[in-house]
């Protein structure tokens, strides 16, 4: 069972890379012309959309059968929450596009499920117990929920990044390009991530290291990539691996912070090898692929998706999360790390729903905010979630 769960995950991510492909000649591809030679337009969106729905309908079988193998909701580590993730993602673009018909949709949040799914790829994928701390209906009430709301928000993101693209002057080094190509890159350094894992994994690499960790206590801790930073009063116990050039306090992961550290690396190296290739921003080369795009009707897009993801978030990542706190650790709130980014993302969209309102903020400043708020996700997602030690850490 869990052999097949994972063929249809592997099933799913290609039907989302043909998507991909599909929404993208749709968007940059000639007109097609019928019998007579008048433009009709190509239907490759359509073919895009039906691919994303039968990798939705395989991801969905890959959860389903992961639940029957395990014997409880597949949400429980970042393998399966990340790739719940990317399902969520994909449930919010099937709803959105089926209203708006916007292929550009399509051809930036497809490769962003892609890239969620294969960053959930590098994390252990075997199925095992729960933990006491996890063993109630809460799990998939609390998690399944925040999700789903995550997932709503991202599509305000990846309809705030083309309306940034489709709109901004490139011709001017100012500090609106800068930040765009910031966050082009923040992406790179996550596809430089996987390709990290993935090529020391060929490799077998391997360091184990004890160390104290945050309860003063004894421990082991290992690492898959070369230790440039390692973990507190640390000791290198195998033969010939890198020793690291600084350790970290107990209350970070620093296996983690290493992994980050090599992803912003390997990033800033292949974003400056693409400068050096394309002369120009990547945003100034997407740019053109975007010039029929609507800018009013991806920022609607924008602004619906997260006033539908706002209060599904509200719900699971504070409400729930909160009863579920005062069942399991006998208090509604603790200031863990995870519970702080929970509450600032809640706090974040609250703001740019009550902005909207007002006049001013719809446009260029509300596409902005879209990409602030995912960028507030996925530090949640990546660094609070892997780097510092919490409540959550099991996670």
């Amino acid at each position: 069972m869990v052999e097949l769960s994972s063929n249809l995950l592997f099933a799913a991510f290609f039907l989302y890379l043909a998507a991909t492909i599909c929404f993208s000649v749709s968007v940059t591809g000639r007109k097609w012309r019928d019998k007579q030679g008048e433009v009709t337009g190509n239907r490759l969106g359509t073919v895009g959309y039906a691919a994303a729905w039968i990798g939705f309908v395989l991801q969905a079988g890959y959860f389903f059968t992961r639940w029957i193998a395990a014997g409880h909701v597949p949400v429980s580590n970042m393998f399966e929450y990340t790739t719940f993730l990317g399902m969520a993602l994909t449930i919010a673009f099937l709803i959105l596009y089926g209203i708006y018909r916007t292929a550009v949709l399509g051809m930036f949040t497809m490769p962003i499920v892609m890239l969620i799914i294969a960053f959930a790829s590098v994390f252990p994928t075997e199925v095992e117990p729960l933990i006491p701390a996890l063993q109630s209906n809460w799990l998939k009430i609390h998690v399944t929920t925040t999700a789903l709301g995550q997932g709503l928000l991202s599509i305000g993101f990846a309809a705030g990044l083309i309306y940034l693209i489709r709109t901004l002057d490139f011709t001017k080094r100012g500090k609106k390009v800068f930040w765009l190509e910031t966050i082009m890159y923040s992406l790179l350094s996550l596809v430089s991530f996987i390709l990290v894992r993935y090529i020391f994994r060929l490799f077998d690499y391997e360091a184990v290291f004890t160390y104290v960790n945050e309860n003063g206590e004894q421990a082991e801790m290992v690492y898959y990539l070369p230790a440039l930073v390692g973990p507190n009063e640390a000791s290198l116990q195998t033969q010939g691996a890198l020793e690291p050039i600084l350790t970290m306090p107990a209350w970070i992961r620093s296996d983690d912070a290493n992994t980050v550290i090599w992803s912003l690396a390997a990033g800033l190296v292949l974003y400056i090898l693409l400068r050096l290739i394309l002369r120009k921003p990547l945003g100034a080369v997407l740019q053109p692929l975007l010039k029929n795009i609507n800018p009013d009707t991806v920022d609607e897009v924008s602004y619906r998706a997260i006033a539908i993801g706002f209060p599904v978030f509200t719900l699971g990542g504070l409400i729930f999360a909160m009863i579920w706190a005062q069942i399991a650790w006998t208090r509604f709130w603790g200031w863990d790390p995870k519970e702080v980014w929970a509450l600032i993302t809640f706090l974040f969209y609250a703001a740019y729903l009550h902005l909207r309102l007002s006049r001013g903020w719809h446009g260029e400043p509300s596409a902005w905010l879209c990409v602030i708020g995912f960028v507030i996700i996925m530090f949640n997602l990546v660094f609070v979630n892997l780097v510092i030690a919490g409540l959550h850490s099991y996670a």
